[in-house]
């Protein structure tokens, strides 16, 4: 099995919101950073999610409206994705595949920044994101896909080798949404589960809580035990996307792993 090269953590927005919206029956507020990955391929560059949109570092109210009624949003100028790909030595126009696990505002905002590359989200999200139930629409931001509809989209209907070699495994992980996806990376010396939102905090993981917003608890509590397993089988560290300690411990490597 081959590996890619390296793997770079992308600081982004951050918001504020009460834990009772993330891990069944907990409460109080807690601050999640809202990161993105870039991976390094012999065979292409690999954008895991996109945060949120560029134009909310100038206008949050104006680019999520209601949404900010429910978390405060933070907006580091330092952190836009541009900046943050420009950290690791790279341009936007670089990115030769973009991988989002799923369609909510949080992963599609910066989608129409990559019109070069090649789109990978699952079948399932990229429909329900267009037609989400009422009670979830909140959650989605139509214009972040309106402006990738002539893209070269690749929806996914089963887990994916991205290359073909094993290194970089797109896989499903479906219950927060119908299709979310997670990610498997393989460096030379180091791998990594990169969950997204298939778990939010460590503790949805190590005592099996439910976030209150899955669409499928039952479901996406099968997809915590399947990285898990995974992450056994393989040796991989577990990295929880937007758990603030996950992020303290290792997304502060601005040189990125190898």
């Amino acid at each position: 099995m081959s590996t890619a090269k390296r793997l770079w953590p992308l600081a982004g927005a951050s918001f504020t919101l009460d834990r009772g919206l993330i891990v069944l029956g907990q409460s109080g507020p807690i601050a999640l950073p809202i990161p993105a990955f870039l991976i390094e391929h012999d065979d292409g560059l690999v954008l895991l999610d996109t945060g949120i949109a560029p134009e909310a570092w100038d206008d949050p109210k104006g680019t999520y409206g209601p949404l900010l009624d429910m978390f405060a949003l933070d907006c580091p100028p330092e952190n836009t994705l541009e900046q943050q790909i420009a950290n690791c030595g790279f341009r936007l126009e670089d990115v030769t595949h973009v991988v989002v696990s799923h369609s909510h505002f949080d992963h599609t905002g910066g989608l129409y920044l990559f019109p070069q590359a090649k789109m990978y989200m699952s079948e399932e999200d990229l429909r329900y994101a267009f037609w989400p139930d009422p009670a979830y629409s909140l959650f989605f931001r139509s214009e972040d896909l309106d402006r990738t509809r002539s893209f070269d989209w690749h929806p996914l209907s089963a887990d994916h080798d991205l290359f073909g070699d094993g290194s970089i495994q797109i896989l499903r992980m479906p219950g927060h949404t119908h299709g979310e996806l997670s990610m498997l990376v393989s460096l030379p010396s180091q791998k990594f589960l990169l969950t997204a939102d298939a778990v939010h905090l460590r503790c949805n993981m190590d005592q099996y809580l439910p976030c209150p917003v899955d669409l499928d608890a039952t479901t996406a509590l099968r997809s915590v035990r399947r990285i898990k397993e995974l992450a056994h089988s393989t040796g991989a560290d577990i990295w929880v996307m937007h758990d603030p300690e996950d992020w303290e411990r290792l997304g502060k490597n601005t040189d990125g792993f190898a």
